[in-house]
């Protein structure tokens, strides 16, 4: 895909699919809103990770999905979105990209924000520095490459998420240099633990009504979150729960 059609396909997305936009489904939960961010005003989110979060308001959530794209379950898990239309920002591991890149081109078309989770998902503050870059850029480029057909000047979505959470000071430092937004989460479904899709839909939500808004970490690679999610949105309709959906600051000068 050239810039050009990207820029199209960004261009003609609604701002918002909310349940009135939604012809399939009447009751679907959408998504409420969109919050632009930028790494100026918002480096680092997620209360698990860092001192601050999105400034969402009560009942406001951001879905997440970690280490996709993967044949089987991803689709799925857009499958369930596109019902309920809703969009959530998928953070894409650049070796499942660059096996399965059309399931990434998909979740573009549909509207999802992607984002980059590494080349391979090593513990990178484990790492020696030029080896972390290293892998974090080759994710980005892989990522880019295969969404949109070329690596641009500027990141297309300057998100990135560390894998297993596994960051130091240095590399936070470069990416705050390169102007890229550091996702953390707020509430997470522990989904890589072994458990039914019943047992992770208790979970989350028992989770979520805890924490009454926040970044939601889901990974799109796992099977019981695939069966998991429709009733999952089901369920945050029915509770009150809207869903925002975050994107790269317009002309946000963020650079590689």
């Amino acid at each position: 895909m050239t810039r050009f059609v990207f820029i199209l396909i960004v261009a003609f997305l609604p701002a918002a699919a909310s349940a009135d936009s939604c012809p399939d489904n009447p009751q679907a939960l959408g998504t409420d809103r969109v919050m632009e961010v930028n790494a100026r005003l918002t480096p680092r989110v997620g209360r698990k990770h860092f001192p601050s979060t999105l400034p969402l308001n009560a009942k406001e959530l951001v879905l997440t999905f970690d280490d996709g794209p993967w044949p089987g379950t991803t689709s799925k898990v857009l499958d369930a979105l596109k019902a309920e239309c809703v969009r959530a920002t998928f953070f894409l591991l650049g070796r499942n990209a660059a096996a399965h890149p059309q399931l990434a081109r998909r979740a573009l078309a549909e509207g999802h924000t992607l984002g980059h989770h590494s080349y391979s998902h090593p513990l990178l503050s484990r790492m020696a520095l030029p080896r972390a870059e290293a892998d974090i850029e080759r994710g980005i480029v892989a990522d880019e490459t295969v969404i949109y057909g070329s690596r641009w000047p500027t990141l297309a979505t300057p998100f990135f998420r560390f894998p297993g959470f596994a960051s130091n000071q240095a590399l936070l430092d470069r990416l705050a240099a390169r102007g890229i937004v550091v996702f953390g989460a707020d509430v997470w479904a522990s989904d890589w633990l072994s458990m039914s899709a019943d047992q992770e839909l208790r979970l989350i939500l028992s989770r979520i009504e805890h924490a009454g808004r926040g970044i939601v970490l889901f990974h799109d690679t796992k099977a019981q979150t695939a069966r998991m999610l429709p009733a999952f949105l089901r369920e945050l309709k029915r509770r009150g729960f809207r869903v925002v959906h975050v994107v790269p600051e317009k002309d946000g000068g963020n650079s590689p």
